[in-house]
């Protein structure tokens, strides 16, 4: 394999999870459990364009919950407009993520995702609102809405 071939095909897959996960299913479960886009970014760690997300313009009262196992990870109290073009938090719910260092073409990020399922919902930067300052910068398509 010529090497810039080799070392793109190593920087660009998914980094291989270590962690083990409560809730599981088979790929095949997976793909015929959610839509194509989510199944790229929960279990492919895809990003998907911004501004596509209808929950990006969500405004109601209500919680966020993991697309993949419905786990409930953010809470509209803590959703801004961060102007990025995903849906953005400054803080998830008590125990609903877990992070990960996730090296790769735009430096060392933080990954944000389900600590039940281990989906991928995107990452977590410094750069965010008060009291925390972080931003948690999450695909709309890893995530469902439920109004309160």
């Amino acid at each position: 394999m010529h090497r810039r071939l080799f070392l793109l095909t190593v920087l660009a897959a998914p980094m291989a999870r270590a962690e083990t996960f409560e809730f599981t299913l088979t790929e095949a479960e997976w793909r015929a459990r959610l839509s194509d886009t989510a199944y790229q970014v929960l279990r492919e760690e895809e990003t998907e364009r911004p501004n596509t997300s209808p929950l990006n313009l969500e405004t109601r009262p209500g919680t966020y919950h993991c697309a993949g196992c419905d786990l409930p990870v953010f809470s509209s109290d803590t959703k801004y407009d961060s102007g990025t073009g995903w849906p953005s938090f400054w803080e998830p719910l008590p125990d609903a993520i877990r992070t990960r260092e996730d090296g790769g073409f735009f430096g060392a990020r933080t990954e944000v995702h389900c600590r039940r399922c281990g989906g991928h919902f995107g990452h977590v930067f410094e750069d965010g609102p008060q009291p925390t300052g972080l931003r948690y910068c999450m695909n709309g398509a890893a995530l469902t809405f439920r109004p309160a």
